[in-house]
Parts: structure tokens; sequence; C-alpha cells
């Protein structure tokens, strides 16, 4: 019963059938970052089915600024084959070291989870060479993390709750943090204490993010049936006020938010879809789910701290494009990834823009690139 909470494998360049494009029958949910000298890293997890045990996480890796992408660069591999690797993540912390973090859980949902991660202390080497995976949080963490003003690291990690359409196959004693939780880090990473917890109205599956306003207040936004919900901290994350509706909608889906260097919000989110599931059809429907509204993949621009986004650029009018991932280049470009028909087309994809493009709303950058699809899953037969 306690193999998820073991490590998994880490494979460099592997030659095994199982993890080569031909062969892989599904995937989806990847996550982005580019180092200092522009070295592109794009990772998402895969398998032969979907979202169940013995998925895997798939790294690629670009040296030629998005034009071509090598891919199975990295695997990350359970050796239980109940257990599935899922929901990765990148991140380059303030010391230029990459992060590349996953979830471990028995079958779907065992109700426990647990973020892992395994570290690359130089990620521009010609081989890559990462530390002995360690388990950090209970829950997920898909999102980023932030480093805050008083360079504390927080992590949204969140334990879904038994309301978001997935009942825990087992019970760990954990529903005190069945919430969109934030793990904290006062020494660079090298441990990690769970800070606060906030509690946002219907929310599903959670998916947080979290931004630092302005005027020091931490903004978390939370993915839930209706949109998203929001809740604020004025004291670092340790204590949030009651959760609500906020003013940015969507279809139920990941989104990604960051402060760029510019000073101005990024927002990626499904803008003026035309679709909306209703809270019945997602909780009628098995752990799989079929979305409705998941299309107009848009990157958008704030100038007063969220309040308004007048800014816009399509990213990919098609439907079933979803959960996207962005990392902002030291050249001032803004990379973009987002999956696409997870299991007909299996497509990861990435944009390539700069605020420029998106204050015109239009891609006309030198360089610039839209619905560039990184990797495709071809394996046969389709999955069901």
């Amino acid at each position: 019963m306690n193999s998820s909470l073991t490590p998994a494998n880490i494979f460099i360049e592997p030659s095994d059938e199982r993890f080569k494009d031909n062969y892989r029958r599904w995937q989806g949910i990847p996550s982005i970052e580019v180092t200092e000298r522009g070295r592109i890293f794009l990772n998402f997890y895969s398998g032969q089915g979907a979202e169940v045990g013995g998925n895997v996480m798939i790294l690629c890796v670009s040296d030629d600024y998005g034009k071509t992408f090598r891919s199975s660069v990295t695997v990350v591999e359970h050796p239980d084959e109940e257990c599935r690797i899922y929901d990765p993540n990148l991140w380059i912390d303030p010391f230029k070291r990459l992060w590349m973090t996953w979830t471990q859980t028995r079958g779907f949902n065992d109700g426990r989870m647990g973020v892992w991660v395994s570290i690359c202390e130089n990620p521009d080497a010609e081989n890559l060479q990462w530390s002995e995976p360690r388990r950090i949080a209970n829950g997920i963490m898909m999102n980023k993390p932030i480093v805050t003003s008083n360079k504390e690291w927080l992590f949204p990690c969140a334990i879904w709750c038994n309301t978001s359409g997935s009942i825990p196959s087992e019970d760990h004693g954990l529903q005190n943090e069945q919430f969109s939780n934030v793990y904290v880090s006062t020494d660079n990473g090298k441990t990690f204490s769970l800070r606060g917890q906030a509690d946002v109205p219907n929310r599903q599956f959670d998916e947080h993010m979290i931004v630092e306003k302005e005027d020091g207040i931490l903004w978390m936004l939370v993915r839930t049936f209706d949109g998203i919900g929001e809740s604020f901290s004025k004291n670092g994350g340790y204590t949030w006020t009651p959760g609500r509706k906020g003013n940015i909608d969507g279809p139920c889906s990941r989104f990604h938010i960051r402060r760029l260097k510019s000073g101005r919000l990024l927002l990626i989110n499904h803008h003026n879809f035309k679709e909306r599931i209703s809270v019945e059809d997602i909780m009628n429907q098995g752990n799989v789910k079929k979305w409705k509204g998941r299309s107009h993949l848009t990157a958008l621009l704030s100038e007063d701290d969220g309040k308004t986004w007048p800014y816009s650029l399509l990213l990919d009018e098609r439907n079933e494009v979803s959960y996207p991932d962005a990392s902002e280049a030291s050249d001032g470009y803004i990379y973009v990834t987002y999956d696409r028909e997870r299991v007909k087309e299996r497509e990861i994809l990435m944009a390539r823009i700069t605020e420029e493009d998106i204050l015109r709303g239009e891609c006309k950058s030198e360089g610039g690139m839209l619905k560039k699809v990184v990797n495709k899953a071809t394996g046969q037969p389709n999955v069901e």
C-alpha cells in the first residue's frame, strides 16, 4: 500500500520502446521552462492509457529556440505499475537550478498523492544529471511556485476534496488537508512545511496559483466548477480570506498567471469560449472526463494588477486545447505550452510571443510562432 511513497526511476536518454513517441497512446498536461542561455525544457505525462497506473513523465529539450525538440531526453517512471506519474511541472529557481516536479499516486486518486522533485544543478549541461527524487509535500502541484518579496518560496499544493468528482480509493486521514494548500520553504528549497490553506467554494481539482500583488498581498486563483475562484492573504500565506468567485471566467480548466519583468500580469486562459459544462455533467462522468469550453486559448495582459485585462492575443481557437503553462525568457520572449485532444491528436504545442504581440493583438514579432507542435504520440490502437 505504500509503494507510492517510494521513489520513481529516472531514465536519461532511454531507448526503451515503451517511451517512444510511436508507442505511447495518450498524453497531456505540459509544463515549460527556459534557461538564460535559451535552452527550452518541456515536459508532460503520457503512456498507454488515459490517467491510469503506469503513466510516465516525458521531458523534451530544444536547443534551437523551439524549432525542433528532442523527445524523451529524461523519463520518470514508477516501478510499481499501479502507481502513476502525473501533473509534472518545471521551475527554474533563483539559483538557476531546474526543478522537475511530479505527483505520484496509486491508481487515479489514493487520497494522499505526493509531490516529488528532482533537481538539475546545471540544466545547460550537455549531459543532464538529476538528484535523487524526494517527496516534499502531500497532494498535487501542477503549477509553478513563486518567490515572494521577502524571499520565501511558496508552493501551491492541493489534496482533492471529495466533491471534486474523484472519491479517494484509500483513507489516509488527510481530510483536514483537502484544500488549496500552500507549502513554504524558507531555506532555499532544503525543507518544506505546510503554511496555510484556502477554502474556495466549488473548487474542482484546485490547480491553484499564487501571485504577489503590488501591495504585498498574496492573491490565490483556484479552478472552480463555475470559473476561477480567489482568496487573499495579508500575512504571507498563514491565513486566507473566505474563498469567493473571482472576476475571471473560465470553463473549469487549468490557467496560468504570472508577474512579468515589466510589472504587468500575464494570464493564459480560455477567453470568449462558446460552451460551458455543467456541474451535473462533471459529476456524472468518470474520473477521465469529456470537457466543454476548452477553446480560444488566449494570452491576456493586465496593467492594473489584475483588475482588468484589456489586451489579448488569441493563441489557439480550436476545441480541446487546454492546460497552459508559461515561462518568460531572458531574450524577451514568452513561451507558452498547452495540449490538444489528449486521446485523439495527442499533441503538445507551444507558442513563442512577446508582450508587444499581446498589446497589438497579433503575433508579428520576429521569431514569434503559434500552434507549434512539440510532440505527438502516435501509438496504436487508439485509446477508447
